[in-house]
């Protein structure tokens, strides 16, 4: 067995690995970075880049959808080429992989080794390629891997998940979709606006990430207009069949039903890459589903002892908030302390922000509505709000749908948060997001110009909304 020595090891080239690399690689001191699986991040090669790239086709889709609605006809009709759609995801998807696969590629061949690396104690690490690490520290950053539940098995060969879909040379003509979380919603209407018919089947009458009850209904009755989205399916078997794959279900008015789909497509979740880490060598402790337990500001680990372990985390492995500027900032956290071990240097973390690019977006920014209501109580918050159906900018461009709601501090009037559905989320959310961190108070935030006719516009009304009901 080969034997290296290292300061710092990190494992895992993604989005954390490589963000960590570069912070410690700054100190100075001998850093080597493993990896197993494919250079390139989860977000370039099965994540946010490819799924855009077939979002984008369906909204161009859906805006000829919409044209007779300007007075628009197309008199000839549109046709979805599914190949050439496929075939410009794959480029693409495969230009931006290549780009994060390079930069890996530049660093000095000596601070990289292929291999699935394990840890055989807190300062030793071994590669099934047989090399033997010795290192001061080690930060993990293995990422993410898709969950998928037993049950799903039965589908055999045509249960895939989006990792698979990316791959595909043309679009399939049926998809029954698992899960109506980011992955499940975002796919499963893009699918739809291609002309793939599309069930989403979901449990426990989540959708999305969205923790308010009010924006949450408005998003199923809204989704539900477009395409089928049972939130609390009660699916009662799943068979591989001659035709692809057979569901029977009961739908949400009692009815039993029995539907065949060229795929089953699992969008249930992910998990932790941790099973070949044999951190059971390690002793760390450990939180209740089984991940390691760190400080978010250090990216540090620790001991059932109690006392600090030379071991890090960055990204989705730690799954503290699995989004690809998270794990950046993640891994330059966790890269830096690596470096300065034993002396560390916690790091703020920015104010929670996640976007879903379905139509329309959904954006969470702060602080939820059951946190607040937890941490503050109900009586101590005020909700302002506004609905898009009538907001001015957004009848005028038919995209009138959806519900934002702002929550602030009663007493002080401090934006705490916000949830929305409805146009140009992706842009609200930052504006949101930046007042939440600058702890900007509602008063404060009805000071600053607003334009006409803007869909910004709606978020003054909310915030007007919550202005009423501060002491």
């Amino acid at each position: 067995m080969q034997q290296r020595e290292a300061d710092i090891t990190i494992i895992g080239t993604g989005t954390a690995g490589m963000a960590a690399y570069k912070a410690a690689k700054k100190s100075g001191q001998r850093v080597i970075v493993i990896e197993g699986g494919a250079y390139g991040t989860t977000c370039a090669r099965v994540g946010c880049m490819p799924s855009k790239l077939l979002i984008a086709a369906a909204e161009n889709a859906h805006q000829l959808e919409k044209a007779k609605e300007f007075g628009i006809h197309l008199t000839a009709g549109y046709r979805v080429d599914g190949h050439q759609v496929m075939q410009r995801v794959r480029r693409e998807r495969d230009r931006f992989a290549k780009a994060a696969a390079d930069t890996v590629l530049n660093w000095p061949e000596e601070d990289r080794l292929r291999g699935y690396a394990r840890f055989i104690d807190a300062n030793t690490l071994e590669t099934d390629t047989g090399f033997r690490i010795h290192t001061r520290t080690t930060v993990i950053a293995t990422g993410s891997s898709p969950f998928i539940p037993a049950q799903f098995q039965e589908a055999g060969d045509r249960l895939i998940c989006n990792e698979d879909l990316f791959d595909f040379e043309k679009l399939p003509d049926s998809v029954a979709v698992f899960g109506p979380g980011v992955i499940g919603l975002e796919l499963g209407q893009a699918l739809h606006r291609l002309g793939v018919r599309v069930r989403l089947f979901g449990r426990g009458g989540s959708i999305g990430p969205l923790q308010d009850n009010k924006v949450r209904d408005l998003a199923g009755e809204i989704f539900n207009q477009e395409f089928s989205l049972l939130d609390d399916a009660q699916v009662e078997t799943i068979q591989r069949s001659d035709q692809g794959v057979d569901i029977c279900f009961v739908d949400q008015q009692g009815q039993a039903c029995r539907e065949s789909y060229d795929y089953l497509l699992a969008a249930t979740g992910r998990r932790p890459n941790l099973e070949s880490l044999n951190l059971e060598a390690v002793d760390l402790q450990l939180g209740p589903k089984g991940s390691p337990t760190a400080d978010p500001q250090t990216g540090q680990l620790y001991l059932k002892s109690g006392k600090a372990a030379p071991i890090f985390i960055a990204g989705d492995v730690q799954n503290y908030r699995p989004l690809l500027h998270e794990a950046n900032d993640e891994g330059h956290i966790a890269g830096q302390n690596a470096a300065s071990w034993p002396d560390l240097h916690p790091v703020p973390r920015r104010t929670p922000l996640a976007v879903v690019f379905t139509d329309p977006q959904m954006a969470l920014v702060g602080a939820s509505l059951p946190q607040l209501q937890e941490r503050l109580g109900s009586e101590n918050l005020v909700i302002g709000e506004v609905s898009f159906h009538n907001q001015g900018r957004s009848r005028v461009l038919l995209v009138n749908k959806g519900l934002l709601r702002v929550y602030a501090n009663k007493e002080s009037g401090v934006l705490l948060g916000a949830e929305m559905l409805g146009p140009a989320a992706e842009h609200l959310a930052h504006l949101l997001a930046w007042s939440v961190q600058q702890q900007l108070s509602i008063p404060q935030l009805l000071e600053l110009p607003f334009y006409h006719p803007v869909i910004e516009e709606g978020l003054r009304s909310a915030l007007r909304s919550a202005a009423a009901q501060l002491n």
